[in-house]
């Protein structure tokens, strides 16, 4: 079984599902609501545990009550978060999350200022199974130290560009660079993410991408900026979408498929979580995404 070490944000989401998003000050009620975990990270964990993938999450919480929350959903969902730190005396992630009709979201998150930002306590080597490595960019600090590790077992490492990268040798250290659009935007000074993604390939050594939701995926393929569009479904709710399209895209190349074949099977647990409400509450199983996929060869 092949397996992804996982590192960056864990939090606690409350996931209000309202018609439209508020735009004044007034009281709004909510149709519906999930108390899930959410991050990057966390969310990404989740979704190679379900896609049957061993998973280990190293992460950074509070030794307080939502914290403990966090650990719980994740032990309940196969995740390993055993080598995740927990700080005495602060206080662990959350986000407020509000969904619309359109399944278009709007998140406040908090996460506490005071978390140390030392890398001393994680692992001096990846778990024996992982095959591949994925950090998203929260704790740059960290993820460098997790793409490094990757590196030394000579193991895809994966990194989850959703903000520009807090650390100048982030993208240069992983193997696998997937862009947001806003990260890329600020990272190459470029509006149009063809021309953003062609300028800060130029030169570079490793795969790089862009995530462009309902418009799809372009990535560097022989030499040339290459797209494959996204799979049109009816939209429910984005929120851990391209949490989970990250998950799954570093569990495929764990597996040993080529970035394309990879791409292919990422945007299939997207849009299948993007039509259920709650966030990585609809991450699928593995059999959905082979079912999806023969159905929309």
């Amino acid at each position: 079984m092949s397996g992804v070490f996982c590192l960056g944000i864990a939090t606690l989401d409350y996931v209000y599902s309202v018609e439209t998003l508020p735009t004044r000050g007034e009281k709004y009620r909510s149709r519906d609501l999930a108390v899930v975990g959410g991050g990057c990270a966390g969310n990404a964990s989740v979704a190679i545990a379900r896609l049957g993938g061993r998973s280990w999450l190293a992460t950074r919480l509070a030794d307080d009550l939502t914290g403990d929350r966090i650990v719980a959903d994740l032990a309940a969902e196969g995740v390993d978060a055993s080598m995740s730190l927990r700080a005495p005396g602060l206080r662990s992630p959350v986000s407020a999350i509000l969904v619309d009709a359109a399944g278009e979201r709007m998140v406040v998150s908090y996460s506490d200022p005071a978390m140390p930002e030392e890398t001393g306590w994680l692992p001096l080597n990846l778990p024996e199974g992982a095959n591949a490595v994925l950090a998203d960019t929260r704790w740059g600090e960290g993820a460098l130290a997790a793409l490094r590790l990757a590196r030394k077992a000579g193991v895809p490492g994966v990194l989850d560009a959703d903000r520009k990268p807090p650390h100048p040798d982030l993208v240069a250290t992983a193997s696998h660079v997937a862009f947001s659009q806003q990260a890329l935007r600020e990272l190459a000074g470029e509006d149009d993410p063809r021309s953003g993604l062609a300028r800060v390939a130029d030169g570079a050594s490793n795969w790089l991408a862009v995530t462009l939701g309902k418009e799809g995926v372009l990535f560097i393929e022989n030499g040339a900026v290459t797209h494959v569009p996204a799979f049109v479904v009816e939209t429910v709710d984005t929120l851990g979408a391209g949490d989970v399209w990250h998950g799954a895209f570093a569990l495929a190349l764990a597996e040993g498929q080529s970035e394309r074949a990879a791409i292919r099977f990422a945007s299939a647990a997207a849009a299948i979580k993007c039509t259920r409400f709650g966030g990585r509450l609809g991450a699928p199983r593995r059999d959905e995404i082979e079912r999806f996929l023969a159905e929309n060869a």
